[in-house]
Parts: C-alpha cells; structure tokens; sequence
C-alpha cells in the first residue's frame, strides 16, 4: 500500500498517540477513524443566514446572555499557591 510522508506538531502527535485503541495500531488506522463534519459553514453564509432569516436569539435571550455575561469569571487556577 502506498504511503505518504507527513509532518504534524508536537501535540498533534500526542493526540494522535493519545487516539490509539490499541498498541499495535497505525495513526493511519487513527485517522480513518475519525470522523469529519460534513456540514460546515463560512462567516459569509453566516451573514447570508442571518440577513435571509434574522437574529437565531430573541431579544430576551441576547439579554440573558449578555447579563451572564457580565458576571462570568476565569475557572479557579487549581494549580495556584494556597
């Protein structure tokens, strides 16, 4: 079978390795595992989207968010000094 040379961060390789189900098995095995969305979208479509058919929040939904928002803090670094 036919191969292909390819060159991948340091922490793609860790992903990689991290994905095997077993010992033995390829990253080629890896990769045709997984699974890629079909379904993408673009800001462009995005904007299309949202011109054709209007906001996907209501107005008190957006203002939900925005008051949570207000109030949201960084997770507690657990590795800080206590």
């Amino acid at each position: 079978m036919p191969t292909k040379t390819v060159s991948v961060r340091i922490e793609a390789y860790e992903k990689l390795k991290r994905a095997r189900r077993y010992e033995g098995e390829s990253f080629s095995e890896v990769v045709l595992r997984a699974r890629w969305p079909e379904e993408t979208i673009t800001a462009r479509e995005l904007a299309r989207i949202y011109r054709e058919k209007g906001p996907f929040f209501e107005e008190k939904e957006l203002a939900r968010i925005e008051r949570l928002k207000r109030y949201d803090q960084p997770p507690e670094n657990k590795w800080a000094d206590r």
